[in-house]
């Protein structure tokens, strides 16, 4: 029984919503922000105007960037944990890319990387601030009546 509500505990300070978050946790939310729109950005300019691969088609792979938005600024904790491991498909993309490509490719590839690390980042100190501050709350003595 014990397994069971400290599970219960777990996924309630998991899936609390910050009423007064934090300065860290604004601005981890703020630069994993930023970066999402940056990598949005950075694909579509790459794909469609600065060094177009074919006929521009692999502009849709920013399509999955645009999913984790709004749970990003409603700050949902779930959303930064599977955005964390969503991220590392494009880094593995630009790596790959910075190897193999010359020119202003190689350059928008290791700028897509280095927006994966900062996302990536901000994703981890964001997870890891809530689930302290969670484990805190729920350690601490309820308030007198």
């Amino acid at each position: 029984m014990s397994s069971e509500s400290s599970l219960v505990k777990e996924s309630a300070a998991e899936s609390a919503v910050p009423t007064n978050p934090s300065d860290r946790v604004r601005w981890t939310r703020t630069v994993a922000l930023s970066a999402v729109v940056a990598l949005i950005v950075l694909g579509l300019a790459w794909e469609l105007w600065l060094a177009p691969t074919g006929r521009g088609t692999l502009a849709v792979k920013v399509i999955p960037l645009f999913f984790p938005l709004v749970g990003l600024w409603r700050y949902r904790l779930y959303t930064y944990r599977w955005l964390s491991l969503l991220v590392w498909v494009y880094c593995g993309e630009g790596l790959v890319r910075s190897t193999s490509e010359t020119g202003l490719s190689q350059i928008l590839a290791m700028i897509e990387v280095a927006l994966c690390v900062v996302l990536f980042a901000a994703c981890a100190a964001q997870v890891r601030w809530r689930l302290t501050q969670g484990a805190a709350l729920e350690s601490s003595p309820p308030p007198a009546p």
